[in-house]
């Protein structure tokens, strides 16, 4: 007897089998995307055990390794549900910690966007937002947790970011810690300042990542408050060059609802590693799904102007939400600050008590010790100075009371926002302003106290409104309250945009200092004009900066975003203003200038006191000239930590400014103006560094000389060590305007 077998479910079950395979092989296959110039080109791949990777690469070399992806929760992530008629609980579910392996690729989609878009402020009139997209669903299996990994390739450089869609089984959650890996291909030449969760006002360090360990205890210099969280922990925006000359820059954009991003470097396989900004808990980010982190971008290029000229972290946040922005205005401004940051005077009114309550002391019955800054007296001088040379507004700082006791004693209830000192008349100067064309810039210092400030806010800014104060320099000096928070953890940042965005309900523009350093936010949110968040000048007055300090910032600080940077000071020897204080500014005069234009902001100070100005007219009027909005940026020379040189297009006018600051060697400018007009003249007016120059033994030697150029002359200028030189270029309209001057 014969037996028939029927091999059709067999071949079946391999086919399916094959099948199976051959698409979890397909998984594991790279996802390639290219920029849209072709020349930056990212693979995306899962490793055998589902952890999700990517490698990047620019015209052929390997910039970044195999790095890896993904977060690590902390503890068991638990889904609860409560019965409906007693409200108790009747199921908890135990998710595991891990958000980094065990993935499969469900799905995987392609993009491409092109857009144009206008800034209501910027570095130019228009933004290019070009770029190809590649979102990658990943599932794990044992979970049924999803997660999409988001990636966008510019020409100048790579964002990506996790999304967490809405779904049952990842809905709220805990961060232990972010994974995103960034490995690096060598040694590189990194330009950085120590990690740290409270500050980033330290001095920059330029050595090899594998110096950095051994560097970091003497990178770590003091401050009001700080906390470092290793020895080999940098902060973004960090900078780096490697052997070949390749420039690459990690940074993050539009950190919203969540911890700021350090750098944690493995110095034996140079592989940086995020690391978040912990909360008071020691937690790193509380999440609701959904939700999304922000951008962790990386720029490369072969020539560091790009970097520089590079609008990718901007790209990378959403478009303005302001609808009306006619009131968003980039502001020239002097202000009472310099006298006390050198301790000329006092934000402070009397000695005569330790201790201050608000409502409760009487500083009408107090001795005032005559060393207040923000008196009426003095702010006049000051508002008739911004008069007289142009300036848009004044900043006064000390003006309202609580100044005796206010740092170093976690004090909750510090200032209440709108109280005067007795010799400051809120109404009476705001009307002496508005009677010179003056606009007033008001000061909220928070001592670190956000519960305070943020139960003031609007009381603050209705304040503000109703005395025609349209802009605040708002601070945050000292360790935080709640305590146990950090400048940059999640709920920190809460807070920055919360102020933001309340802020843009009252038409006030928004200047933070201490705040965490910004990541393009101020596109969606343009009244954000201004941060410090790095070390600025008043560290001239606490000791002195390197002198390459403000030929790396613009590499680092400011990838994200203007720094109020506060430039400006001709005398350098502040044993002049105070005696007490032996400080001296590592600058010269001309490098000051130039820090107008290579130190990009919307918001510039002349910072330095009304007489030093007085003492030197003809350097001054570049301050009186110099834009601070503009239609176009040109960046002519660049090399981090050496030399900057930059012109810029002045808005709706065709009159061009240049800037040129050098480091501790010193430079030669050899640059052409072939971005002028054709067949058109101008008048070209050249504020360098005199031949004599010294920033420690004779900084205030400078030249003035003026020329007739066109877009066929070339300027070849010496900048002595932390010198520079300004340019002031003026179209010519009448012939008399070039009449006895060289044609260059």
């Amino acid at each position: 007897m014969k037996t028939t077998i029927n091999m059709k479910p067999f071949i079946f079950k391999k086919a399916l089998i094959l099948v199976v395979l051959v698409l979890e092989m397909d998984a594991l296959r790279a996802q390639e995307l290219k920029s849209p110039d072709g020349q930056l080109k990212m693979n995306f791949q899962l490793t055998a055990n589902g952890e999700p990777t990517y490698q990047l690469s620019y015209k052929g070399k390997e910039v970044v390794k195999p790095s890896k992806m993904g977060l690590e929760l902390k503890g068991n992530t638990t889904k609860v549900e409560f019965g409906a008629e007693n409200n108790i609980k009747s199921e908890v579910k135990d998710i595991k910690n891990s958000l980094f392996d065990r993935f499969t690729v469900t799905n995987t989609a392609t993009a491409t966007f092109n857009e144009t878009w206008t800034p209501v402020w910027g570095e130019r009139s228009k933004i290019q937002n070009h770029y190809n997209e590649l979102s990658v669903s990943l599932q794990q299996k044992e979970t049924n947790r999803k997660m999409v990994i988001r990636f966008r390739l510019f020409n100048d450089g790579i964002g990506f970011r996790y999304e967490f869609p809405q779904q049952k089984n990842l809905i709220y959650f805990v961060i232990k810690e972010e994974r995103t890996q960034f490995a690096m291909t060598g040694d590189h030449t990194a330009f950085w300042i120590p990690g740290d969760y409270d500050t980033q006002e330290y001095d920059f360090t330029t050595s090899k990542l594998s110096e950095i360990r051994g560097l970091m205890k003497g990178a770590i210099t003091g401050n009001s408050s700080q906390t470092s969280f290793s020895p080999t922990g940098v902060q973004t925006s960090l900078m780096m060059k490697t052997k070949d000359g390749l420039y690459i820059n990690i940074h993050e954009a539009a950190l919203i609802d969540y911890a700021c991003m350090h750098l944690n470097l493995d110095d034996k396989s140079f592989v940086f590693e995020s690391w978040l900004t912990p909360d008071a808990n020691g937690n790193k980010g509380n999440i609701q799904a959904p939700a999304q982190t922000p951008w962790r971008t990386i720029m490369v290029s072969n020539d560091a102007r790009q970097i520089l000229s590079s609008a990718l972290t901007l790209n990378l946040n959403e478009p303005n939400k302001i609808e009306d922005t006619s009131w968003i205005k980039p502001v020239k401004y002097v202000g009472v600050w310099w006298e006390m940051i050198t301790g000329k005077s006092e934000w402070s009114y009397t000695y005569d008590i330790p201790s201050v309550q608000l409502g409760i002391t009487d500083y009408t019955k107090l001795k005032p010790h005559n060393r207040h800054g923000a008196t009426n007296a003095n702010v006049k001088r000051y508002i008739d100075f911004a008069a007289k040379h142009g300036f848009d507004a004044v900043l006064v700082e000390g003006w309202n009371q609580g100044w005796e006791d206010w740092f170093g004693n976690s004090k909750d209830y510090v200032f209440d926002f709108v109280t005067p000192y007795p010799d400051f008349d809120v109404k009476g100067i705001q009307d002496y302003a508005k009677s010179k064309g003056v606009e007033m810039i008001m000061h909220h210092e928070t001592s670190g106290s956000i519960r305070n400030y943020e139960r003031h806010l609007d009381t603050a800014y209705k304040f503000m409104k109703e005395h025609g104060y349209n802009a605040v320099k708002s601070g945050y000096v000292g360790d935080m309250i709640p305590r146990g928070e950090y400048h940059y953890s999640q709920w920190l940042n809460n807070h920055y945009q919360y102020a933001i965005e309340k802020a843009a309900k009252y038409k006030i523009m928004v200047n933070a200092h201490e705040a965490v350093r910004p990541t393009g936010v101020a596109r969606t949110y343009p009244n954000l004009i201004g941060n410090e968040s790095a070390r600025g000048t008043e560290y001239q007055a606490f000791g002195g900066s390197k002198p390459n300090h403000v030929t790396i910032l613009p590499f680092t600080r400011l990838i994200g975003g203007p720094m109020d940077y506060t430039p400006g000071i001709f005398e350098m020897d502040i044993s002049k203003n105070n005696p007490n204080n032996k400080s001296w500014v590592n600058s010269t005069l001309a490098n000051q200038l130039a820090l107008y234009v290579t130190m990009y902001s919307p918001l510039q100070m002349a910072a330095d006191l009304i007489e030093n100005y007085e003492r030197f007219p003809d350097a001054f009027q570049f301050i009186k000239d110099v834009a601070v909005d503009w239609d176009d940026s040109k960046y002519l020379e660049a090399e981090p930590g050496q030399y900057i040189t930059v012109a810029r297009k002045a808005k709706n006018t065709n009159n061009w400014f240049i800037g040129n600051v050098a480091g501790e060697n010193g430079h030669t400018a050899n640059i052409s103006l072939n971005f002028l007009d054709p067949g058109k003249k101008y008048v070209a007016t050249i504020y360098a560094d005199a031949n004599n120059a010294n920033y420690k033994t004779n900084p205030q030697a400078y030249t003035i000389k003026k020329v007739v150029v066109s877009n066929k002359s070339k300027i070849v200028q010496k900048s002595v060590p932390a010198g520079g030189f300004a340019v002031s270029i003026i179209e010519v309209t009448e012939n008399n305007q070039i009449k006895g001057l060289k044609k260059l």
